[in-house]
């Protein structure tokens, strides 16, 4: 091959360079055997010996040479070849050209394929011991799936488009937000849905540190001052608080913690403070917990203990998982409460006021004198059963249960006693907040496409009473699916004991879209009738 690369760079009537001398010689002798241009011609070997001179002999023998040369370091190595000055040998070149055959390596050993390789140039050096090693990549194999980034859902990427415009809509917010909140996103749309938070994102800093600078001279105007400065109706409301505060979800390890009952504790005291009108009553302390467990969640976000991918001891990320009801131990049972620093605990006691102050704005009546709101809520639920499952609703008569008797907590408390916070409480507030505002004309449709139909205002009595008239189809919904163990049941101890106690202990998000589903059902049939109920004028 070498001789052949020679023989087609030498042009007529010039001396090939690069040759030995008796080569060139041999080559520019014309003969039988040699063309026009006096070139010898390919010949075999027999051909070449019978015809040989001294001079051709010794070119077959350097040949010979050459070529087992050739043979013996072309196996392990790469070679390669200067033009310019050919003198019989083969010169060994540790890199070669990048067209010389490669010797095959095992697949653990393989170069990174993303390395950038250079060619050498010519009379350059290769020393291949003095490269820096490369950086040894992390085994996959060895990385916990924990560790590993998963995949956005479909879900999550709709709410991050929404929420990361510069004027977030919250008629599209809202579209999603019915249908489940990812625990990420949770405490930003829950602000946004309160009206907590304005639309434009710009304005969140800003309105963010006011509302947090005025919630901290609350606390030294309202509640770090001497009992002596309170008046009688204050030192009532601050013991009542104080009794309270230690009562609220007892079986809930976080809300054991002395810095949650501390915030609790002042964000109550002064809503009260602030509200004489309704003042504080029992029940408005479990409205505040979803708002804690959240908010905490999204200390724990920023702080990074929490992310996206890792959520220290969640065991599923994905709601719909038959194991996620199970996994959310870490932020409720307070063992990651000491990452949150005493600064992060004053926003999320001042953000859980101020979601709580927006939340009960809407429903004020239920806590004033003789709760009217309450109580007109469960009578609707008294009616709406009776349409729906008369025997149930004779059997509880015949057997001298009243709906006040076990409603009148499901009303004042929103069904917080009967699920768990999380993750059955934070799917249910994620529907009820969504249903905030749906009685304006230009939000009357916000379930996607036309597969839920439009929504339509409840009532015309109020302006913004949405979510405590759907809370009334979902206690219906919920009353129902319990219809034939209670029908089942012919002591008054019994119902009464099963009512106040509901088996809800093993529910999770998938039971929650049931009920869900089915309290939309119902509110389409009935909503917005006036003879669904036997007795409208009464309960108007």
């Amino acid at each position: 091959k070498a001789l052949s690369r020679m023989t087609e760079s030498a042009t007529p009537g010039n001396k090939p360079k690069g040759l030995p001398g008796f080569l060139r010689r041999s080559l520019r002798t014309p003969n039988a055997n040699s063309d026009d241009d006096g070139i010898m011609t390919s010949k075999s070997t027999s051909q070449i010996r019978t015809t040989s001179t001294p001079a051709v002999e010794s070119f077959l023998e350097e040949d010979e040479l050459a070529e087992n040369t050739l043979r013996r370091h072309s196996e392990p190595k790469a070679l390669t070849f200067e033009d310019d000055d050919f003198s019989g040998e083969v010169r060994e070149k540790e890199n070669g050209r990048k067209d010389a055959p490669q010797p095959l390596q095992p697949p653990s050993k393989a170069p990174d394929e993303t390395a950038e390789t250079r060619a050498p140039s010519s009379g350059e050096k290769i020393n291949n011991h003095s490269e820096e090693p490369k950086q040894q990549q992390p085994d996959q194999s060895e990385i916990k799936p924990s560790k590993l980034r998963r995949q956005r859902s479909y879900k999550e990427r709709q709410f991050e488009s929404c929420l990361d415009s510069p004027v977030i809509s919250l008629t599209e917010l809202r579209q999603l937000c019915w249908n489940g909140i990812p625990r990420y996103h949770r405490a930003q749309a829950w602000k946004l849905l309160l009206g907590y938070l304005p639309t434009n994102q710009q304005r969140h800093s800003i309105l963010l540190k006011r509302k947090r600078a005025e919630y901290e001279d609350s606390i030294a105007q309202h509640y770090d001052i001497d009992d002596d400065i309170r008046t009688l109706q204050e030192q009532e409301t601050l013991r009542q608080v104080l009794v309270d505060v230690p009562r609220t979800a007892p079986d809930v390890a976080l809300f054991r913690q002395d810095r949650i009952r501390a915030a609790l504790s002042r964000l109550l005291y002064i809503w009260a403070c602030r509200h004489p009108a309704s003042s504080y009553v029992q029940g408005i302390n479990d409205l505040a917990t979803p708002f804690i467990v959240v908010f905490v969640r999204e200390q724990l976000y920023r702080a990074e203990v929490l992310s996206m991918d890792d959520d220290g001891e969640y065991i599923s990320d994905d709601e719909n998982d038959p194991d996620y009801e199970h996994s959310h131990d870490a932020v409720l049972e307070g063992t990651l409460l000491h990452h949150v620093s005493d600064e992060g605990m004053l926003e999320i006691e001042a953000d859980c006021y101020w979601c709580l102050t927006n939340l009960l704005a809407g429903i004020q009546d239920h806590y004033t004198s003789d709760q009217p709101g309450v109580q007109r809520m469960v009578m609707r639920l008294e009616e709406l059963v009776t349409r729906i499952d008369a025997s149930l609703s004779t059997h509880l008569a015949n057997t001298g249960i009243t709906f006040v008797q076990f409603a009148f907590k499901w009303m004042n408390c929103l069904l917080l006693r009967e699920f768990s916070l999380s993750p059955c409480v934070e799917r249910l507030w994620d529907t009820y907040l969504s249903e905030n505002g749906l009685s304006s004309p230009s939000s009357s449709s916000l379930r996607t496409g036309d597969e839920y139909g439009k929504r339509t205002s409840i009532t015309s009595t109020t302006s913004n009473n949405s979510f405590q008239e759907f809370h009334v189809y979902v206690c219906a919904a919920f009353l129902c699916q319990f219809s034939s163990q209670l029908q089942g049941m012919t002591e008054f101890e019994d119902i009464f004991a099963f009512l106040q106690t509901m088996p809800t202990q093993d529910w999770g998000v998938v039971e929650m879209e049931v009920l869900l589903s089915q309290a939309y059902v119902l509110s389409t049939l009935f909503q917005g009738s006036d003879a669904h109920l036997a007795n409208t004028e009464l309960i108007r």
